[in-house]
């Protein structure tokens, strides 16, 4: 499949009847250099796409104000997007803008020269808390676009940190939660992700020492506001978290903002004294013998907080003999169940339904993963906090702009992972050539760049 997609032919061995023979490459002549080569050539179609959705525009209109005047060389707007490009195509550092200068087509695009390193560290530093705002915004818009078109019924957005292990001393960067790198100074980020369109719509960078909490009420209310008001009145939202959002104000949050939720609950003592004295279980799963090894129940139980801020949650909890992944929780001693419990504000759908939705929340773990190292998020460009966050939503706002491109250029690799994405639709060879006042690309024949797209 992915070889068809890439052109190549499959191989006819079996019709065939000698063995191949490798020759030898010793005998294959060097030719002359030729510059007009390029191996990004699918870069061309992406700036065409982005161009076509009004992107440059937008990075003109939010970020130009950032550096302006008569002398400027490299406008924001240019910088971003040169950014944008190196992303794409796999370098996730500004110092492989060194290697990328040499690239005929990334020069081209470039606007005919690739500034020095120094010039775009020194631009990173130039955003500020409004100029971050913005981007993280346009990031979301990008991220929710035809959100309210996707097939579900029920849309989930999952929240959920990261560590980033730093092995230096940029602004920000402090010992906290991190079960790898135990004391290692880091960032914190906070994401939110749609599960079902595998795209970003919410980031922002927080100093290592941050935990999920309070303080982050405003914004988990602003990312659930803003996809609930892009997903059409006929779907339901849930958002889903861990055990980091068993947080009071999180929780009303997200009720207050119509939305539900699926969180995965703190085993506080009180809690598991509530879970071991319920006798109301009901056998969802059973073995070959008929012996339960699975079983739901809605457990009784409200925290002090709760209370005294007049909000009641239900409490599913499940209890498992199978389970064999995660933290293992015992409460009795004479049976093999472990426990996990979730909080919601979803009073009708069934228990097993809950905690089966809360299961699908496993695939954020894979898209951060992909984030990390698709995208490099995980590496930073600078010792300042702004800049190092700035690459981190251009980063996203990459992987939006990549998977939109992808939807109009070849729909049918929609699920496919970033790896083969590039390879496909962005690191294609190709060479470049200018006559006549026109400039022209030529790809290999089969590519799905020379598919014409209106």
């Amino acid at each position: 499949m992915r070889r068809d997609a890439l052109g190549g032919k499959r191989g006819d061995g079996n019709k065939r009847d000698r063995r191949i023979r490798r020759p030898d490459p010793t005998r294959v002549r060097m030719g002359e250099p030729d510059a007009s080569l390029t191996g990004a050539a699918g870069l061309a179609a992406f700036g065409a796409f982005l161009r076509r959705k009004g992107v440059p525009g937008e990075l003109k209109e939010k970020f130009s104000a950032l550096k302006d005047g008569a002398a400027v060389i490299y406008p924001m707007e240019a910088q971003i997007a040169l950014l944008l490009d190196a992303n794409v195509v796999g370098e996730h550092r500004v110092f492989g803008l060194e290697a990328l200068a040499v690239d005929k087509l990334f020069a081209h695009l470039a606007g005919g020269v690739v500034p020095s390193l120094d010039t775009v560290y020194r631009d990173l530093a130039r955003f500020d808390a409004g100029a971050l705002q913005a981007l993280e915004s346009m990031m979301a818009h990008h991220g929710l676009h035809r959100v309210d078109r996707l097939p579900a019924h029920r849309i989930h957005l999952d929240i959920d940190t990261t560590v980033e292990p730093l092995h230096g001393k940029q602004e920000g960067a402090l010992p906290g939660p991190n079960p790898r790198y135990h004391g290692r100074p880091s960032y914190h980020p906070i994401l939110a992700y749609v599960a079902e369109s595998n795209r970003c719509v919410g980031g922002l960078l927080r100093p290592g020492d941050r935990g999920l909490g309070v303080e982050d009420v405003p914004t988990v209310r602003a990312w659930v506001r803003r996809t609930r008001q892009a997903v059409d009145d006929g779907r339901v939202l849930v958002a889903r978290a861990d055990a980091g959002a068993d947080c009071t104000e999180i929780l009303r949050a997200i009720d207050e903002e119509g939305a539900f939720f699926v969180v995965k609950a703190r085993l506080t003592r009180d809690l598991r004294d509530a879970i071991a004295a319920c006798r109301t279980w009901k056998t969802v799963d059973s073995d070959a013998e008929g012996r339960a090894v699975r079983q739901v129940a809605v457990v009784h139980f409200h925290r002090a907080e709760w209370l005294a801020q007049k909000r009641l949650f239900r409490v599913v909890v499940v209890r498992d003999c199978e389970r064999d992944t995660g933290k293992q929780v015992h409460l009795w001693p004479d049976l093999d169940f472990t426990v996990q419990a979730y909080l919601t504000n979803d009073w009708c759908s069934a228990p097993e339904e809950l905690a089966k939705e809360y299961a699908g929340r496993a695939e954020v773990e894979a898209q951060i993963a992909e984030l990390k190292s698709g995208w490099g998020i995980g590496k930073v460009p600078s010792q300042t906090f702004n800049a190092n966050h700035a690459m981190l939503l251009i980063k996203m706002l990459a992987h939006n702009l990549l998977r939109r491109f992808v939807e109009w250029i070849a729909p049918t690799l929609a699920t496919w992972r970033v790896p083969w994405l590039r390879r496909v639709l962005i690191a294609v060879p190709g060479r470049l050539s200018h006559s006549g006042r026109q400039w022209t690309l030529h790809v290999q024949p089969g590519s799905p760049l020379n598919v014409r797209r209106e």
